[in-house]
């Protein structure tokens, strides 16, 4: 079991996690991500992409044995694709670092990816259990409706086209063409699945309250637009 890179070109999982200014909750998701990789048993890695934090979470990400890459060009997109091309694993799992989601009990998601029996997973958090507190009303109204006009549109039946957990094993992640930068990057990876034709799936995940306080990266309005005008120009 590996959970740092040891000169490896192919393991079985990459647990990405983009981060910006995360010094409070990202040692809590690595720590339980490393669970789950022990757990399962198999070779895998924590990779944490630094989208230019101007706090200590690279210096806490490696302290605690994840492997860390920079990316100067700010944007949740720019992190996501780089993180992407730098990872080994065979399936890739990527979520938020500020200790929101569940990074122990990934099998919902890891195990379809893994037995080829799906191609891309992404999470439903309308569909799992939601903590009080841990989505603001904003969210609650819309990315139900986001998601809808992106089912509309692309004529994919998933409900939560904003969950910030997902997989794809990285024979398909080869096939897609991302560009986007910003938080539209999930709108478009959903789409560019879709549109090659790729196998997804949707498994409900739960939203947890962040362990300690953070700064907010979700601007409601401005992601909200940046969204809907991928959907209606793609």
């Amino acid at each position: 079991m590996s959970t740092q890179h040891e000169h490896v070109t192919q393991i079985d999982l990459t647990i990405l996690m983009p981060c910006l200014n995360e010094e409070g909750n990202i040692a809590y998701s690595i720590e339980e991500a490393q669970k789950y990789i022990q757990k399962r048993n198999i070779s895998g890695e924590i990779l944490v992409v630094d989208n230019a934090s101007t706090d200590r979470s690279a210096e806490i990400a490696k302290a605690h044995g994840a492997r860390v890459v920079y990316e100067p060009r700010p944007g949740y997109g720019q992190a996501l694709r780089r993180g992407l091309k730098e990872a080994y694993g065979e399936v890739i799992i990527f979520g938020d670092c500020d200790s929101t989601y569940d990074f122990v009990n990934l099998d919902p998601i890891y195990q379809p990816l893994a037995e080829n029996k799906v191609d891309f997973m992404t999470g439903d958090r309308f569909g799992g259990q939601m903590e009080d507190g841990a989505m603001s009303w904003s969210h609650k109204l819309g990315v139900p409706f986001l998601s809808w006009c992106g089912r509309v549109k692309f004529g994919v039946k998933i409900h939560d086209w904003h969950c910030g957990i997902r997989g794809i094993r990285k024979d398909a992640l080869q096939k897609l063409d991302l560009q986007t930068d910003g938080m539209e990057f999930a709108t478009e990876m959903i789409a560019e699945t879709s549109r090659k034709g790729l196998r997804i799936g949707e498994v409900s995940v739960p939203l947890k309250r962040a362990q300690n306080q953070r700064q907010e990266k979700l601007r409601t309005i401005r992601d909200g637009f940046r969204h809907m005008w991928y959907i209606m120009k793609a």
